[in-house]
């Protein structure tokens, strides 16, 4: 039996109601589904309704000399003594290489921001299907896990926003192979950048909540994690010298909070190890 079969399963027998059905179960998935759309499609329509601010002082804000983020690293640089953090002016020019490319782009940003601002909401349709199939002593220790997947996801968006992103864009936009060569950046291509950051920092974040989950249907153990640990940490690095420009002290700025991640994921299935064996043994006795 699949671990979706087991899932399933377990969410009919928990479901008070009637016995669901596999159709049942997607029904009640797909309207879950709609629900978080219309949410996003919401916070898309606020996007689009502001997205010449939203563009020039957010989107395009790592692109701007006078972000935020380079001025406090340069600061923070000074203090520690360490150069690296003051990074050179950005220069960056853009073009656009399509008709209707800054139109379409428009709707990118918009719904990429709806999703990001309705997260909360979306996490939330999400946990009402997955809930069923939790049992009452499961659900008391998932107390507040929405709020707390929207706080890591936002962390983590934040994160790349603020700190990988100036990064990022900062390096690939002053370098240069020969003078001869000057960058003008699509602004496709600058988009898909931010986005794949944003994006994907913020989905990386929300793994000790994914470690929670598959901790409790025993698919993931905290024996196993500590001893993947090494290759882990060998892929850490390898993603965080790509994403950064090529410094030990760049590197490390990424590779530490996403290692943390990794040993928080650990704990986390180690509590949840724990109180398994605990139950089991309250089980044995009351037996």
């Amino acid at each position: 039996m699949s671990i979706v079969d087991k899932f399933l399963e377990k969410r009919g027998a928990s479901n008070p109601e009637a016995t669901m059905n596999v159709m049942d179960h997607i029904e009640a998935l797909r309207w879950h589904i709609v629900r978080s759309l219309v949410a996003i499609i919401i916070c898309a329509i606020f996007v689009f309704w502001n997205i010449d601010f939203i563009f020039d002082k957010i989107i395009l804000g790592p692109a701007n000399a006078d972000f935020i983020s380079y001025q406090w690293l340069c600061s923070f640089g000074k203090l520690i003594h360490v150069d690296a953090l003051c990074m050179d002016s950005v220069n960056m020019s853009f073009q656009n290489t399509e008709l209707s490319g800054q139109f379409m782009m428009s709707f990118s940003v918009s719904f990429m921001l709806g999703f990001i601002l309705a997260f909360p909401y979306v996490f939330w349709e999400l946990w009402r299907f997955i809930r069923p199939a939790l049992k009452q002593t499961e659900l008391k220790y998932a107390k507040g896990i929405v709020l707390w997947s929207s706080l890591l996801f936002f962390l983590g968006v934040a994160f790349a926003y603020f700190l990988i992103a100036p990064f990022t864009i900062n390096f690939f936009a002053n370098y240069q192979l020969s003078p001869q060569f000057k960058n003008i950046i699509t602004i496709d291509n600058y988009y898909d950048t931010m986005s794949g950051l944003i994006l994907g920092l913020g989905v990386v974040f929300e793994l000790p909540i994914l470690v929670y989950f598959l901790s409790r249907i025993g698919v993931l153990t905290p024996a196993f994690m500590r001893d993947k640990r090494r290759f882990a940490i060998v892929i850490i690095m390898v993603v965080s010298a790509v994403i950064t420009p090529p410094d030990w002290f760049s590197i490390f700025l990424v590779a530490v909070p996403l290692v943390i991640l990794y040993e928080a994921s650990i704990i986390v299935s180690s509590k949840i190890l724990k109180e398994k064996k605990k139950k089991e043994e309250d089980e044995t006795l009351d037996w």
